[in-house]
């Protein structure tokens, strides 16, 4: 039996490691994308020599068929996608006086819009009880007026989960969105690893399935 996989879009060095390691401390292979392989590799490198399996590749989130053809592609290569977490969302400080459409129509389909392309070529390669995760933020609901695209990434991709879920749920595939709801840090319980720890209990709860979880600062349970 092949190890189960783990796609990471939208990769980087906090928090998109920490759920790849938090995974692959479980037995799985984490699979890490983002813009250029010179950004992946030295963080698929960092879990090998950890000494677990993991690989880095490139992917333009804003380009839907890239999208396709790379996830697919992992799913052929390896056979199965057991967790897909969309992890992207676009930064833009341009408050609503300066913003432009076409701005803000970008930073949706870069932290919202990718998700469609991932989920759909993945689905063919979902294992049984596969899950979507994707890294929500307080944005959604207390958006910063000096980045206002952010916090209509994080409210839209929110709502976008809940179709995923219910769409995806009679196929035994369930997604969740994991709203931080605080200030990503270096150390204490905002950093990356309890953040990831959280997630992992997210995606396997004891109780019944939630689409929207809430983080806190809260201990895993």
């Amino acid at each position: 039996m092949t190890s189960p996989v783990v796609v990471i879009l939208g990769a980087g060095p906090g928090l998109g490691l920490s759920v790849a390691r938090r995974w692959c401390r479980e037995g799985y292979r984490a699979v890490l994308l983002g813009e250029t392989l010179e950004w992946m590799q030295p963080l698929a490198e960092t879990l090998q020599a950890e000494g677990f399996t993991a690989e880095g590749a490139a992917v333009d989130l804003l380009d839907p068929e890239s999208v396709r053809t790379v996830v697919a592609g992992i799913g052929e290569r390896l056979g199965r996608i057991d967790l897909l977490h969309f992890n992207p969302s676009a930064w833009r400080a341009h408050d609503v006086l300066t913003l432009t459409v076409p701005e803000l129509l970008e930073d949706v389909a870069f932290g919202v819009g990718a998700l469609l392309p991932a989920v759909q070529a993945a689905v063919p390669f979902f294992a049984d009880g596969a899950r979507v995760l994707v890294t929500g933020s307080a944005a959604a609901d207390t958006p910063a007026t000096m980045a206002p695209s952010l916090g209509v990434q994080k409210a839209a991709v929110r709502n976008l989960v809940t179709s995923i879920d219910g769409t995806l749920a009679e196929r035994g595939v369930r997604a969740v969105a994991v709203q931080i709801n605080g200030v990503l840090a270096k150390e204490g319980p905002f950093s990356p690893p309890p953040i990831a720890d959280f997630m992992w209990h997210a995606v396997h709860p004891t109780g019944e399935w939630q689409a929207q979880v809430g983080y806190h600062g809260e201990p895993a349970n």
